[in-house]
C-alpha cells in the first residue's frame, strides 16, 4: 500500500466560485497518471480546496452595493476586483481581538488540513498551491506554527490536532501563483523571514524528501513579482522564480494574466513534476 500525498489549493482573492479548483485538480491529476503511468491517480493525491474567502463573502457583497449607491463609475469589472482584493487583505490583517477574522481564515485552513489527514494519513507529505492572497494566507499560516505559535488563535487550535501534517511537519511542497507576497514584506525588517520549505521537521517522516517552494510570476501581473531577492533568507528558503505566460491570446499579456495561473501548461508541469518526484522519495 502507498503512502497518498495531500495536497490543498487555496484561491486568491476575490470571490471565486466554490468549485474554483475543478479544472487545476483535473490537469493535475490527468498530468500525474501520464507520468507515472497509472490508470487512478485519485488514489495517491488527495486535494482539499481551501474556500476561506467565504468568511468575507457576505460583507463584501453588501460593501459593493453600497459603494454604487448614486454612482456611475467607469472601469466596474477592475473596480470590482480591486475592491474585492483590497477588502479581504484589510480584512485578513491580524489584530488583538480574539474573533478576528485572521483566526477564522486560519482556522478553514485547520479544518481543510484535518480532513486531508483523515484520507491521506496523520503523517503525509504536503503539498499546499496557493494563488495571489492565498499565498500570503498559507505563510502566515505555517509561519505561526514554525516560528510564532502564540500568533495562534482559538478557532485554529480547536480545528488542529496534533498529527504531523496538521501541524505542518510534513509540508513538502509549497507552489505560489501571483503572489504579492514581496509587497507584504515591506511591513517587516528587511523584508522578514520566510516559510522553511520544506518543514525543518519533514526528515524525521521522510529521510529522503527533497521538497521545493517555487514561486511562479507572470511580467504583466502587476500584483505578483520574484521573491528569491528580498534578502538572503528568501534566497535560500525559495527554491526558484519562474516566470511564466498565463492566459490566453486576451488576456497573457494584460494584468488580466493574474487570474490564469491555474490553467497555465508550464505551472502545471512544474507542480507535477514535484509531486511525481514525491511520491517517488516516499514510496520507492
Amino acid at each position: 500500500m502507498t503512502q497518498k500525498l495531500a495536497v490543498a489549493i487555496l484561491h486568491g482573492a476575490g470571490t471565486p466560485e466554490e468549485h474554483f479548483a475543478e479544472k487545476m485538480i483535473g490537469k493535475i491529476y490527468k498530468n500525474f497518471a501520464k507520468k507515472l503511468k497509472i490508470k487512478n491517480p485519485e488514489k495517491e493525491l488527495v486535494f482539499e480546496p481551501v474556500y476561506w474567502s467565504s468568511i468575507f463573502e457576505a460583507g463584501e457583497n453588501r460593501l459593493w452595493e453600497r459603494l454604487q449607491k448614486g454612482t456611475d463609475l467607469d472601469y466596474v469589472r477592475l473596480r470590482r476586483f480591486a475592491v474585492e482584493f483590497l477588502a479581504d487583505a484589510v480584512a485578513y490583517q491580524p489584530t488583538s481581538v480574539a474573533d478576528s477574522n485572521y483566526d477564522k481564515v486560519h482556522a478553514l485552513l485547520a479544518q481543510s488540513l484535518n480532513k486531508l489527514q483523515e484520507k491521506t494519513g496523520p503523517n503525509a507529505p504536503l503539498c499546499v498551491i496557493s494563488h495571489s492572497l492565498g499565498s500570503i494566507v498559507a505563510s502566515n499560516y505555517f509561519y505561526d506554527l514554525q516560528f510564532k505559535q502564540e500568533n495562534i488563535g482559538d478557532h485554529t487550535r480547536r480545528s488542529t490536532s496534533n498529527t504531523g501534517l496538521e501541524q505542518g511537519k510534513t509540508l513538502a511542497l509549497f507552489y505560489t501563483m501571483g503572489s504579492p507576497m514581496a509587497l507584504w514584506s515591506l511591513r517587516f525588517i528587511d523584508f522578514g523571514f520566510p516559510i522553511h520549505v520544506p518543514s525543518p521537521s519533514i526528515k524525521k517522516y521522510y529521510s529522503n524528501l527533497q521538497g521545493e517552494w517555487l514561486n511562479f510570476y507572470d511580467k504583466d501581473d502587476i500584483l505578483a513579482y520574484p521573491l528569491k531577492g528580498l534578502n538572503d533568507h528568501y534566497q535560500t528558503f525559495v527554491t526558484k522564480d519562474i516566470q511564466v505566460n498565463a492566459g490566453g491570446l486576451l488576456t497573457s499579456w494584460t494584468p488580466f494574466s493574474h487570474s490564469k495561473y491555474d490553467t497555465d501548461k508550464d505551472v502545471i508541469t512544474s507542480i507535477v513534476d514535484g509531486l511525481v518526484r514525491t511520491w517517488e522519495e516516499v514510496n520507492l
